[in-house]
């Protein structure tokens, strides 16, 4: 079983009706892959194509994101890993304006740093947009 599908056996049961059958095996590995992989198919169903959910109207692809998201931070939060958690929030906040703001070009780079952060090589999204003059601080 995939990351990806590991994600979709976490979510709530009304979601669960909404998951492909066999999904992809996921972008993230690494002690924060179920993390990431939930964050990422949230910021999916916001903003692009999810790669394990399908059928949903707009409305639901919105909640369905918002629960992914939940989730992700959910699991960061019982571990305890405080910093991971802001890094996150940081990301998630840093891509919605960074769709808003039409600049999705950012939008890979705030998950590489993050990816990085979380690996404990960098200073983050926030702090490498801000360096990089693309986000204020």
């Amino acid at each position: 079983m995939s990351v990806l599908a590991d994600v979709t056996a976490a979510v709530d049961p009304a979601l669960r009706a909404h998951a492909v059958d066999d999904p992809p095996p996921g972008r993230f590995d690494g002690d924060h892959a179920f993390v990431l992989e939930a964050v990422y198919e949230g910021f999916l169903l916001h903003y692009r194509e999810p790669r394990a959910f399908a059928g949903m109207d707009p409305e639901l692809r919105l909640l369905a994101g918002d629960a992914l998201y939940a989730l992700g931070l959910e699991r960061l939060a019982q571990g305890g890993d405080l910093d991971a958690v802001a890094e996150l929030s940081d990301l998630i906040s840093l891509c919605s304006r960074a769709e808003a703001e039409g600049r999705a070009e950012l939008i890979e780079p705030l998950w590489e740093a993050s990816v990085r952060r979380l690996a404990g090589d960098g200073p983050g999204a926030r702090a490498e947009m801000a360096q990089q003059h693309r986000f204020s601080a």
